[in-house]
């Protein structure tokens, strides 16, 4: 397919259909229902990527095929990690009253553990906003904290905490809340517990409630709570398999959860106990790894051992490599009669290499993984495999429809600059020629006179600029009122969107948008432009 990126489909199909409609059916691309993509919904390419040349798709669970609410499952998370805090680790039980707000951070922030700071860096990794627990730093600060250096920090491990998914804003949200804490109760807070330490201990909070199967435990109670319904799902991944792909799911949940998630997922229903559970949706998946380790899963030399899990007991059963190993003794273990049936295999742990063996991939170009984290999910799978590769951006669809009204702002201001810059170059002109040539009186009172008038034209140029800067500035801030836009820091791409464009294929803001373009469709990057080109190269 031929199309431009993002373009409505067109097949003469006679129907239209908007996909924000809500319906009992939704709308993919395999219908007879035309599909209009609006922006939000779109996948965008970074990298050309032809579908024809993919024979497995795979995906990963938590934040990709399940879409948790971040009201109720972070705040869920956040008061586990208060708690632990709290009769774990020896904090004050004054924390118990604090209370989470959800929206505060984003997704791309830097912790820095040492000055208690969070920070939003551009492309370059220059600090563009700073803040010391709630409370921003001045400009100068800024400079004086990360601009006036010898050696350029790289602001990574272990000094710096890159907070790259969404189950990371609880933990981001606390460590501020800690930081503000020591800094207006010293006598509260020990004095060997400085901010990398709290940084420290909110994750060992975190693993606390993670070990413990606290937070899962609440999940699986009540799934509608704190997972979103998306009934594309089974029809994108019908779609996928229906046109000759295989499709695996790679997950670091273990095979309960995983269950019970997908069988919401799937079923659009909220368990009820065990009875309630099946294993149906395994018929749309060839292969199922839980405990995967990810990122290290990714790593060809990881030795971990691959066991086959039988899905109706969870019992653990040897593996050589994927294939069945007889039990000890002559005793053996059936598999579940359902898992045969859906000709799907459940396991747990293994490597990437256990995968491809399983799956018959010749080429690590011939499978395209999605996922919700640019480290654990993107990054690596991109770097050690070579893997194509899909993000998934929730945050993207609020995005793109606010830059639509953007634009005529972000218009005007560039219209301003190239104003200013050229009255700029006449002012410096003039003053060379009154400072350096030699002109007569009347000349120089002429040349004086146009300095004048460009003078005062430059300030009324300035004064323009600085109102529709204002106003750039208030409609950012309908993007985050601290943060502003997640792919943006003033001019240049935010560190976040640096990394997307670099490790990801493909991004958009919903896996199954999948669903609304062709299982074998040609995707292909807008094209690249460097400065020196926008002024020559007609866009």
């Amino acid at each position: 397919m031929g199309e431009n990126l993002g373009t409505v489909m067109k097949d003469k199909r006679t129907h239209s259909f908007d996909v924000n409609h809500v319906e009992d059916d939704p709308c993919i691309w395999s219908s007879s229902i035309e599909c209009k993509i609006d922006i939000g919904k779109q996948i965008f390419c970074n990298r050309s990527l032809n579908m024809k040349n993919i024979v497995a798709v795979g995906f990963d669970m938590d934040y990709t095929l399940a879409q948790y609410k971040a009201e109720t499952f972070e705040s869920l998370a956040y008061a586990g990690t208060i708690r632990k805090l709290v009769y774990d680790l020896g904090y004050s039980e004054e924390l118990l009253s604090w209370s989470f707000d959800w929206k505060y951070m984003v997704r791309g922030l830097v912790l820095d553990k040492k000055r208690g700071n969070i920070l939003k860096m551009d492309r370059h990794k220059y600090v563009k906003v700073a803040y010391h627990g709630f409370k921003e730093l001045s400009k100068d600060d800024k400079v004086e904290t990360y601009g006036n250096t010898l050696v350029r920090d790289s602001f990574d491990e272990p000094d710096y905490a890159l907070i790259d998914t969404l189950f990371s804003l609880a933990e981001a949200y606390l460590f501020a809340q800690l930081v503000d804490f020591k800094d207006n109760n010293p006598d509260k807070v020990p004095e060997d517990i400085d901010y990398a330490r709290m940084y420290k201990d909110v994750r060992a909070a975190v693993d606390l409630c993670h070990r413990d199967g606290t937070l899962k435990q609440m999940v699986a109670k009540d799934p509608e709570r704190y997972i979103n319904v998306d009934t594309s799902i089974l029809p994108m991944l019908k779609m996928l398999r229906d046109s000759g792909r295989s499709t695996f799911l790679v997950t670091n949940s273990l095979w309960d959860y995983t269950n019970v998630v997908m069988n919401f997922l799937c079923n659009s229903s909220v368990p009820d106990g065990d009875q309630n559970l099946n294993f149906d949706w395994l018929q749309y998946f060839d292969v199922v790894i839980t405990g995967s380790a990810k990122p290290g899963f990714f790593h060809d030399d990881n030795r971990a051992n691959l066991f086959e899990v039988d899905a109706k007991s969870g019992m653990l059963l040897n593996t050589d490599n994927g294939s069945p190993m007889p039990q000890v003794g002559g005793a053996s273990l059936a598999l579940s009669p359902t898992k045969l049936a859906k000709s799907c295999r459940v396991f747990q742990g293994g490597n990437v290499r256990h995968l491809h063996k399983l799956l018959s991939i010749e080429s690590s170009s011939q499978v395209l993984y999605v996922g919700d984290h640019i480290y654990g999910d993107i990054l690596r799978s991109k770097k050690a495999l070579g893997w194509r590769t899909m993000l998934v951006v929730p945050e993207l669809e609020r995005e793109v429809e606010l830059l639509w009204e953007l634009r005529k702002t972000r218009k005007e201001l560039q219209e301003l600059r190239n104003e200013r810059n050229v009255i700029e170059d006449k002012i410096h002109h003039l003053k060379w020629s009154l400072k350096f040539e030699d002109v007569e009186a009347d000349e120089k009172d002429r040349l004086s006179g146009e300095l004048h008038q460009l003078e005062g034209e430059r300030e009324r140029v300035r004064l323009s600029h600085q109102d529709a800067l204002r106003e750039c500035h208030r409609q950012v801030l309908q993007f985050h009122g601290v943060w502003g836009q997640l792919m943006k820091t003033g001019y240049q791409n935010s560190r976040f969107a640096h990394q997307v464009e670099r490790f990801a294929c493909l991004y958009s803001s919903q896996v199954t948008n999948l669903s609304l373009y062709s299982p074998d469709k040609y995707y292909r990057p807008s094209e690249d432009f460097m400065p020196h080109e926008f002024g020559i190269v007609c866009l």
